[in-house]
């Protein structure tokens, strides 16, 4: 029986699945063949796409030509996601080996509309570049006194978690969140926070079951669970002395607990572990590696094919400020670079993109280039804790996309380098809205497509985004979306944290500036500004050598002032206020320059979005025009304080003689 698509409790938004979008496929005859739960899925969508919009679908019926579109199983080894779209005498063909391939292969169709059915198409084989394309919710099952119901959320509450337990009447929705995810590429969660509190813990043992209830949800639309645990589980959940990962007890402990969640759920996909890292506990309180911590567990889930995804963001945060040879940026690769070849293959190793945390602007991890023997997964964030929290406009594709095409010394891009997949801190909540912010759904949009193809490009896929999200735009409507977005993460860049220098943040919740919010503090964060000049010495001559931790060209590149990118140079040198960039402008007057620049086009787009009253939905335009007004108000302060911060230090005069507050 085809599976009725999920239904969406009122008030809700489509985002990027309105039924509009069905328009095109669900106008046509259409025969699906082969049998199995996402065949059924597939069903689902195309019999509710053609009661909407007049056409017929129909199950296995002979080929006679009578069909605009035909999907089906076929012969050809096109792997577990993959599938074939071809066009030919007037029928619209989508093959796949799996069903999983052929949910992909629809919404291929969906995202094509009327030009799947236009002309002649040679057959195009689809497959994803990576195998996994995961995202991770920050999601506490019990509100957190500190971190609230959802850490670095800005989305409302979670959407499988209240009061301490799973919702049950959600789990529409939550099948309705599968059907997103599985639109854009994303095949796989994990459903609660890698900082594991007491609530979160207990997921793994004796409610299992809550956990097998949002599996089942997700299921339909191809995404597996995962789940977040505690390195110290044997401990608070098993009651043994110890949870040395050499100790037989604890391997048999957890090897008893993940035969019981396979047990629950056939399909999970494994662990995700943050441990020795800002508190969670770790091997290192056992005197073993991150490797052995690793392993133990990849036993545990090597009889049932899960994964376990070990996360390196590993640093002192207990740093001395007074300390300059001590440099957070250089912890995970040293860290983790000797550990290469010793990791089981079913361990994965998490890496953020950068070296720190998730800053607008960093460079690339040097760990993605230095480690081949090991499996690696590269981490962004969707959520936008550093970038405007979701109150700000700012599409990160062209950031991402900068990263993934990144290539290190032997010639692989990062991209490549991922065999351990993409996953990302995802950006969804409770609210109507999905992602708090309507405009941020681009941003989870675009993570699952560049994670099917990393090399693809960002704008493409903006557009693509537009389409479905605004199937029935004017013209007027599509090319405002677009210059509000497009161009949005260096506006963002422009008003904050100048040419790489990072943070500059209030401290604890990180919204909002703060120059020395973290300058004296154990966190690592430093800017280091004083009269003289501002940046961190991160060159092998002078400071930290972060820099030589990177192949060939890299290290000399970043190495000297001269070199260094513009974007990068104050992450990588303390340089003066009077020294000239590439641009040919001083570092103080750049400072002024893209400060004042911000905020003017933070005002520029505002007035796009007011122009396009009348062409968005009432509630989605006063929602966006409502976080404009508090961008605005933000992009100021920070413009402000920034620019009155440096001219103190400095004693430096704009330039152009504006107003320094």
């Amino acid at each position: 029986m085809p599976l009725p698509v999920p239904v969406l409790p009122e008030g809700v938004d489509p985002a990027w699945l309105p039924p509009a979008a069905f328009r095109a496929v669900g106008g046509r005859r259409t025969m699906i063949r082969g049998s199995g739960p996402l065949v059924e899925t597939v069903h689902g969508e195309l019999a509710e796409a053609c009661r909407r919009f007049g056409g017929r679908a129909v199950r296995d019926a002979v080929p006679d030509g009578a069909y605009d579109l035909v999907l089906g199983l076929g012969g050809d080894d096109l792997g577990d996601e993959g599938f074939a779209f071809a066009r030919e005498d007037g029928t619209t063909t989508v093959t796949a080996s799996d069903g999983r391939g052929l949910l992909y292969g629809l919404f291929h169709v969906v995202r094509l509309g009327e030009a799947a059915f236009t002309g002649a198409r040679a057959r195009e084989v689809h497959r994803p570049a990576l195998a996994l394309r995961m995202l991770d919710h920050w999601d506490n099952v019990a509100v957190h006194p500190v971190m609230g119901q959802v850490e670095r959320g800005y989305a409302g509450g979670s959407l499988f978690w209240e009061d301490g337990r799973a919702r049950p009447r959600e789990l529409d929705r939550v099948r309705a969140y599968g059907r997103l995810l599985a639109a854009c590429g994303i095949n796989a969660i994990s459903v609660n926070n890698v900082n594991v509190h007491a609530a979160e813990a207990r997921l793994l043992t004796d409610r299992i079951g809550e956990v097998a209830e949002i599996a089942g949800a997700l299921r339909p639309y191809g995404v597996r669970t995962h789940l977040s645990v505690s390195f110290a589980a044997p401990i608070t959940l098993g009651g043994l002395p110890t949870a040395d990962p050499l100790d037989r007890t604890v391997r048999g402990w957890w090897a008893e607990a993940t035969r019981r969640v396979y047990e629950a759920i056939p399909d999970f996909g494994g662990y995700v572990v943050k441990a020795d890292s800002e508190g969670q506990p770790g091997p290192f309180a056992y005197g073993r590696s991150h490797a052995e911590g690793a392993n133990l567990l990849a036993a545990a889930l090597e009889p049932f094919g899960g994964t376990v995804h070990w996360r390196a963001f590993v640093y002192d945060h207990r740093q001395d400020w007074r300390d300059r040879t001590t440099d957070r940026a250089r912890a995970a690769y040293d860290h983790f670079v000797p550990l290469d070849g010793e990791f089981a293959a079913g361990a994965v190793l998490q890496v953020k993109h950068g070296p720190m945390d998730f800053q607008v602007r960093e460079p690339v991890s040097p760990l993605l280039g230095a480690m081949p023997r090991t499996r690696l997964a590269v981490e962004l964030q969707v959520t936008q804790e550093y970038t405007g929290q979701q109150r700000h406009v700012c599409w990160l594709g062209p950031m991402w996309s900068e990263v993934l095409r990144f290539r290190h010394e032997q010639g692989l891009s990062v991209g490549e380098v991922a065999r351990g997949g993409l996953v990302a801190v995802s950006n969804v909540g409770d609210d109507p809205f999905w992602t708090g912010h309507p405009l941020a759904q681009a941003n989870l949009y675009t993570f699952g497509r560049l994670a099917w193809q990393p090399d693809a490009e960002p704008g493409a896929v903006l557009d693509e985004w537009i389409a479905l999200s605004f199937p029935d735009a004017l013209e007027g409507l599509t090319g405002g979306l677009h210059a509000v977005l497009d161009g949005s993460w260096r506006t963002y860049e422009k008003y904050t944290a100048p040419l790489g220098v990072g943070f500059m943040v209030q401290p604890g919740h990180h919204y909002g500036p703060s120059v020395d919010g973290y300058e004296y503090s154990p966190w690592g964060t430093y800017h280091f500004a004083d009269r003289e000049g501002v940046g961190v010495d991160r060159g092998v001559a002078s400071g930290t050598g972060y820099a030589g931790q990177y192949g060939k060209p890299w290290a000399e590149l970043y190495e000297s002032p001269d070199t260094c990118p513009d974007e990068l140079l104050l992450f990588f040198h303390h340089v003066p206020y009077g020294h000239v960039l590439k641009s040919g402008k001083t570092v103080i007057q750049h400072i002024y320059d893209t400060h004042f620049e911000g905020v003017e086009e933070v005002e520029e787009a505002r007035a796009v979005w007011g122009s396009l009253t009348g062409l968005v939905d009432p509630a989605r335009h006063a929602r966006v025009a409502e976080h404009y007004e508090e961008q605005l108000r933000s992009a100021r302060e920070w413009r402000d304080q920034v620019n009155s911060y440096f001219f103190r230090k400095s004693g430096v005069p704009d330039g152009r003689g504006r107003l320094i507050h």
